[in-house]
């Protein structure tokens, strides 16, 4: 399978211009490596300006379209040619006040119009770990066939990892993945265990990403602030393509 690299952009950068080079100087240099998928989540107003790459979107409503001010509807990222969509990503769980309840909206709205959410999952520091990921993972998936989980991105951000510089380790990532898997066991057939995605994300950089993809037993990354920098975020692309090397954890 092919790894996954998403790129959150966050609120940056602040022009159209830079907006627009940035990416194509993506596009320019992860052309040739064929075996990852790239996706790049600009803020929405950039959307419209970027293609060559698949794009993602940073968030979404959970309503189709009506008198929702300041919301922007799946279906006009749809018509946007947009194919994933970040959800519940931490920061959006802490300053717009998101609940699982609203992400599983999301989630579902999402895959019913055949957009795919990344679910964003992750612990603070000081939170059990266990307890947070089984919360947030059973409340967002709920109510999503279990045809749907192929279409799913999880991707793991402890919380207290992003834009730190403090990582979270290759052992614990592992272990992290490992939970994750336990968890959706507990709530799909055993046959579908490998059929979600699963990524990792928290200061990614191009010096630690090669050693995710090949030991962390993830599916990819989701990279924040490197995915600013053309040329650290190409270099991670470029790594990812040792996914065949990655470490296929078994929780049997």
């Amino acid at each position: 399978m092919k790894a996954l690299i998403v790129a959150n952009w966050k609120e940056n950068p602040v022009t159209q211009k830079e907006a627009v080079e940035l990416f194509n100087t993506v596009e320019e240099g992860v052309g040739k490596v064929t075996n990852v998928e790239v996706v790049i989540c600009p803020p929405f107003v950039y959307l419209p300006l970027l293609s060559g790459l698949t794009l993602g979107a940073q968030n979404v409503s959970y309503e189709e379209k009506g008198a929702f001010t300041g919301e922007v509807s799946p279906l006009m990222l749809k018509d946007l040619k947009v194919t994933y969509v970040i959800v519940g990503h931490s920061e959006a769980r802490r300053n717009l006040h998101e609940t699982d309840e609203t992400v599983n909206k999301k989630v579902r709205e999402c895959l019913g119009i055949s957009l795919k959410p990344i679910l964003c999952v992750g612990e603070n520091m000081g939170e059990n770990k266990k307890e947070v990921l089984e919360k947030q993972i059973t409340e967002g998936l709920k109510n999503v066939p279990e045809e749907q989980l192929k279409n799913v991105v999880i991707a793991y951000e402890p919380i207290w990892a992003i834009g730190t510089g403090r990582n979270c380790s290759i052992e614990e990532t592992q272990e992290s993945v490992l939970m994750i898997k336990k968890i959706i066991l507990k709530l799909y057939d055993k046959k579908i265990k490998n059929a979600v995605t699963i990524l990792y994300g928290g200061s990614v950089t191009s010096k630690n990403s090669e050693e995710y993809i090949k030991d962390g037993g993830v599916n990819g990354l989701l990279v924040g602030g490197s995915s600013l920098n053309a040329e650290d975020f190409v270099k991670i692309v470029t790594l990812a393509k040792n996914i065949d090397k990655v470490l296929r954890l078994s929780i049997i």
